[in-house]
């Protein structure tokens, strides 16, 4: 992805992150229990960045273009990975979606005169599922070839990968020199593969150790094995790195500067041009009211607002 969330649409796809570090939930489905317990924070950007759809005015012109079958049952259904805050997580209640792209898909609805039901899945099972179980897929995907692909893409927002470490960076990892270091990241991700894996091959060829790329299935996961000391470095989108460093008491410092910077989609079935169309105008109209960008602001993630939004945007690969 020339970026962050983004794994080959062919290997299902994912990405996550939720910063509930101090109320953790360590999943079964990872292995993160095997680092122990953490005294990270929790997660108050729940609180603090709430976002009332009604305040959003529906737009008949706009829901008039709604393809019959949602508009016959009323709701659009919206797949995501609610581990990856601050766009995508579970709240204090530990299950109400919650975060920027939540509220960006209940803005889509309350323009459109539908209500939105966001359902958690996998990362990796919710482009494969577009059409027969969910109409949206906002789950902080960045748009690449492989994407454009298999699903429509319509761009909402800019991210790029960031690198964190422990505060201080006791174990003084640099990024010029990642070789035999354990570095983790969510399972994938663009920092998967191809970073880490690229950066991997060079370690091969100039002699060197091998990275210890420790892939969790879970960005929080991750997130605790940094906080632990049982990893050397992490990588995530640039806005998952930022929420990380507010919601760990000071325990993780950002390490050098966001690169690869590339465009986010929300993803929609690709024999569903229509509805992309909508979703694309919907934006359109979001951006210019001004509802957008108080989103954004209000989960601290302005810097990744775009101004127009498109369907199926040139990317590089």
């Amino acid at each position: 992805m020339q970026k962050f969330r983004s794994l080959p649409v062919s290997s299902t796809l994912k990405a996550a992150t939720i910063i509930a570090i101090g109320a953790l939930a360590l999943t079964a489905c990872t292995n993160a229990s095997q680092a122990g317990p953490s005294s990270a924070a929790s997660p108050s950007g729940s609180a603090n960045a709430s976002f009332d759809p009604s305040t959003i005015t529906k737009d008949d012109t706009l829901a008039a273009l709604v393809p019959a079958a949602i508009k016959s049952k009323g709701t659009l259904t919206v797949g995501s990975d609610t581990t990856y805050a601050p766009a995508e997580f579970l709240g204090t209640d530990g299950q109400t979606p919650v975060g920027y792209d939540v509220d960006i898909a209940k803005a889509i609805g309350a323009t459109l005169g539908l209500k939105v039901q966001v359902q958690t899945a996998e990362f990796t099972g919710i482009l494969p599922a577009l059409g027969p179980k969910y109409d949206l897929g906002i789950s902080s995907f960045t748009i690449n070839p492989e994407r454009l692909g298999a699903v429509n893409m319509v761009s909402y927002f800019n991210a790029g990968t960031a690198w964190a470490v422990q505060k201080g960076n006791p174990k003084k990892f640099s990024l010029d020199d990642v070789c035999g270091k354990s570095i983790g990241v969510q399972t994938g991700t663009v920092q998967e593969d191809p970073d880490l894996s690229g950066r991997n091959k060079k370690c091969a060829a100039d002699g060197k150790q091998p990275i210890n790329i420790v892939t969790l299935k879970n960005q929080t996961d991750v997130t605790t094995r940094l906080v632990n000391g049982s990893i050397d470095a992490m990588a995530a989108d640039s806005p998952i790195i930022g929420y990380a460093l507010t919601q760990t008491n000071g325990q993780l410092e950002r390490l050098g500067d966001v690169y690869d910077a590339a465009p986010q989609g929300i993803a929609v079935a690709k024999s569903d041009t229509a509805l992309a169309d909508v979703i694309q105008k919907t934006l359109t109209k979001l951006m210019s009211d001004g509802s957008y960008k108080k989103i954004l602001t209000g989960w601290g993630n302005a810097e990744g607002a775009i101004t127009k939004s498109e369907v199926n945007p040139a990317v590089k690969s």
